[in-house]
């Protein structure tokens, strides 16, 4: 998930609401209730980048908007009883499950794809390559001189495997045990800890196994590679007798495939019109990466990066809202 710790960068948005404000006059100002349009945000930068977009580009058309923190697997809850509206990333890799059991109660609905693609891996950097030659298939990390290698003075002999925020679910714990992985999973405490310890280890060529995600610019700046596990299905995930570890479920890899955008099901007779713009909202991995980058890396304010996209791609967003 484009998951890094730019909460900060909402502060001082009423600034760069303004600027927008400013820059853009509304396509349409008829909204069909007054009550704010309740958007979740979570804990990574391209989820707050792609909320803030569709919240600047629902007020072009007059909407009230409210941005709401939420837990990115228990919002479901909100989403169902119509006391949160939207969450604009749902990504196949992890929230799938969660996803789908909301939408089959009928509260909830999918309104498609982001147009953003995602992967979300055990990652090593390539230097790890020399000290465990079998990667990057997953079978080289049950051998106990490669796990030894990935591993930390708190962890040894096991290796240590760095996933995300507890939060973002995923498996991992359930992986390793189910496929015999002499590894200790430690949950990182938030995105940004999550890419410091990535950075830190990188720059020093130390040992490092870590829950890494595209679209993210980590893959991009970072030479490495994903592990490749079992592949994923959906069986694997819910029948123990599916895979090599008849005992157990998800002995395989994540799954991997669109962002989707979900909504409460009451969107659609309350707010037609932001129903059909959030249908079709539509961006791509690189745009997205890029911007994460702006943020993360370049240090820009999130709000500006916003601000810029719309200023670039007005006749773009014109027609979700036309």
């Amino acid at each position: 998930m484009f998951k890094t710790s730019s909460l900060r960068n909402l502060g001082n948005a009423g600034a760069a609401a303004l600027a927008i404000s400013l820059a853009f006059q509304p396509v349409s100002a008829a909204p069909e209730s007054k009550d704010p349009i309740k958007l979740t945000l979570h804990d990574w930068t391209g989820q707050l980048i792609t909320t803030r977009i569709m919240g600047e580009v629902l007020k072009q058309a007059g909407y009230n908007i409210e941005y709401v923190q939420a837990d990115y697997i228990a919002q479901f809850a909100g989403l169902k009883t119509g006391d949160l509206h939207v969450a604009m990333e749902m990504w196949e890799t992890t929230g799938r499950d969660a996803m789908d059991e909301a939408t089959a109660t009928g509260k909830v609905e999918n309104l498609g794809e982001t147009g953003m693609q995602a992967i979300e891996e055990w990652w090593y950097p390539e230097y790890m390559k020399e000290k465990c030659p079998g990667l990057p298939n997953w079978e080289a990390l049950k051998d106990e001189k490669c796990a030894e290698a990935f591993s930390t003075a708190e962890t040894a002999p096991k290796g240590r495997y760095l996933g995300g925020p507890v939060t973002w679910g995923g498996y991992d714990d359930e992986r390793a045990e189910a496929l015999g992985l002499p590894f200790e999973v430690v949950h990182a405490g938030t995105d940004a800890a999550l890419f410091a310890e990535l950075e830190s280890a990188y720059q020093r060529k130390a040992p490092i196994m870590l829950w890494v995600y595209a679209p993210h610019w980590a893959p991009v700046k970072y030479k490495g590679e994903w592990v490749e596990f079992p592949k994923y299905s959906k069986e694997c995930y819910e029948k123990a007798e599916w895979g090599t570890n008849p005992d157990a479920k998800h002995d395989c890899g994540k799954p991997r495939g669109p962002i989707w955008k979900v909504a409460w099901a009451g969107l659609k007779d309350k707010w037609p019109g932001a129903h059909k713009a959030i249908t079709n909202f539509k961006i791509a991995n690189d745009e997205m990466g890029a911007m994460v980058a702006d943020v993360d890396l370049n240090k820009k304010k999130l709000e500006d990066v916003v601000a810029a996209w719309m200023e670039k791609n007005k006749d773009r967003w014109s027609q979700w809202i036309k």
